[in-house]
């Protein structure tokens, strides 16, 4: 990621907004917004098979016979390749049936953060996150299920701020087995 081109950037965009970047509040703006975007676009520069095998842990299940794993509630953000605008107040349940071996349960949840650290869009992050999930555990069947809030939609345009957007993504099973679906829920 190019920082000193994103601070560069930034300052233009301030001056073209009307604002003076150096005034006082806004001096360290243009860096503080290129450390932010190192951050928070991390996963920009990871394709779906780097980030399955950086958060791929998986443990054999010799002391498990579980049907199916299930974690909801995950909570992540991202921007909105349209607008960059945040998509936030998001979560994400992932489901999937083991093929022999289980994913670290804190490695669910890296994958759904580091595939959200991208300009993205929700139906698009549901998508890369059940394939991700594919790939590290070696299995066909997952569902993912998110819901957020988009403020392409709640700040500008619309202004709709109870508008919550909800995708699913299902792949193997999931796609054939409604009670299988339902555990998204």
């Amino acid at each position: 990621m190019d920082k000193e081109k994103i601070e560069y950037h930034i300052r233009g965009l301030l001056e073209a907004i009307g604002e003076n970047p150096d005034r006082p509040g806004l001096v360290e703006t243009p860096k503080r917004v290129a450390n932010m975007c190192a951050e928070v676009f991390e996963g920009i520069a990871l394709s779906n098979q780097d980030i399955a095998e950086r958060f791929g842990k998986t443990f054999d299940m010799e002391y498990s016979n579980q049907p199916y794993i299930v974690m909801k509630d995950i909570s992540v953000f991202s921007y909105c390749e349209h607008h960059m605008a945040l998509m936030y107040d998001m979560t994400v349940n992932v489901a999937y049936i083991p093929n022999g071996k289980v994913l670290g349960l804190s490695k669910i949840a890296r994958i759904c953060d580091m595939a959200a650290k991208r300009l993205q869009l929700q139906e698009k992050l549901g998508s890369d996150i059940a394939e991700i999930i594919s790939i590290a555990a070696d299995t066909e069947s997952v569902g993912v299920k998110i819901i957020g809030s988009h403020s392409c939609m709640t700040a500008r345009g619309i202004r709709n701020v109870n508008a919550r957007t909800e995708t699913r993504t299902l792949l193997g099973q999931f796609q054939e087995n409604e009670r299988l679906a339902s555990l998204l829920d």
